[in-house]
């Protein structure tokens, strides 16, 4: 028994030791793993020196901006690699790299012709969002993440964007989902992610001046047509005439500013403001017919009086309800 005890001891030390390495190497191995996992990190940022050439009808902007990347892993080429996913055209005007400190400092001015969507439905007392992200055409997420570098400011606070205010500008990070392989038949799932950069600046517009550009014509026209009540009954002829021709004209106003605006499936400011118009110049013709019934009747002086009434309560109503839905697009805005 004793001799059997003998050697137990040195095997069950050994197996300890054993273990004991076997626990230690993998260990090491799942932290290695790790760090291979983990992506790297590219530090991004950006500096807005314009925004021009802001076209509705066409649904584009541009863009002219300073970028900067840091990273340590140089097959990181964003050079050639850099995708802007909602731009257009993008022109690389300047670059440069610097590999100093076992690391990557790039630095480019871009122009990008932006595509992006326009909330009009306030419109002209709307507030646009302007989207600019970048990702790296070759690396997915698994390999590559970015981080934002906000140290200072992010636009030139001297440049004038004209017709609009800047209303606050977002940075962040993220990940954009892609439900394809593009290709890939290594990947069983068609989902791959990438990482992005992305940049959001919400701008409002001075309105007033562009309001009455757009309106006054339309304000005119009813005046027009409202004025037909303080015709003599003699000339009913010319009151019809005049109502008429308003209403063209509103609808003429309308087909104009509809013309500088993208299609749109809602109902939006302007077609409310002129929609409410064409009601408000038929019901100047409907109370013309009405007085010329009454004319025929030979009741000139309850003419008169419905004419007069007729004015008032008209005229308060549509200034009432214009200054109730232009209250309202400025409010949500």
């Amino acid at each position: 028994m004793f001799i059997f005890s003998l050697y137990l001891k040195p095997d069950t030390a050994m197996l300890k030791r054993l273990l004991l390495a076997v626990t230690l190497t993998t260990i090491l191995f799942v932290q290695v793993q790790a760090q291979k996992e983990r992506p790297d990190t590219v530090k991004a940022g950006v500096y807005i020196t314009s925004i021009h050439d802001i076209n509705f009808k066409d649904k584009e902007y541009t863009v002219n901006l300073w970028l900067w990347l840091k990273y340590k892993n140089k097959k990181f080429d964003f050079l050639h690699n850099l995708e802007v996913p909602q731009a257009k055209t993008v022109t690389q005007s300047y670059s440069t790299v610097d590999s100093s400190d076992n690391r990557i400092y790039i630095l480019m001015k871009l122009q990008c012709v932006m595509k992006d969507s326009w909330a009009i439905d306030n419109f002209p007392f709307d507030k646009q969002k302007l989207r600019f992200s970048i990702e790296n055409s070759q690396f997915d997420s698994k390999s590559l993440v970015f981080a934002a570098d906000t140290l200072g400011k992010e636009f030139d606070p001297r440049f004038t964007l004209r017709g609009w205010q800047i209303d606050s500008l977002n940075i962040s990070t993220g990940i954009k989902q892609y439900e394809t392989a593009f290709g890939d038949e290594s990947i069983a799932k068609p989902h791959t992610e990438y990482s992005n950069f992305k940049m959001r600046l919400t701008i409002a517009r001075n309105a007033m001046g562009l309001f009455w550009k757009m309106f006054l014509g339309m304000y005119v026209a009813f005046l027009i047509a409202y004025m037909c009540f303080y015709i003599h009954t003699d000339s009913i002829d010319s009151r019809f005439g005049l109502s008429v021709g308003a209403l063209f004209a509103v609808i003429g106003n309308k087909y104009i500013v509809d013309s500088a605006l993208p299609e749109s499936t809602t109902f939006t400011l302007v077609d409310t403001l002129h929609g409410l118009t064409l009601l408000f110049i038929l019901s100047v013709i409907i109370g013309t017919a009405y007085s010329l019934k009454l004319i025929k009747k030979d009741k000139i002086e309850k003419a008169k009086k419905f004419d007069f009434v007729a004015a008032q309560v008209l005229l308060g109503l549509y200034i009432l309800l214009n200054a109730w839905f232009i209250f309202e697009a400025t409010r949500v805005s």
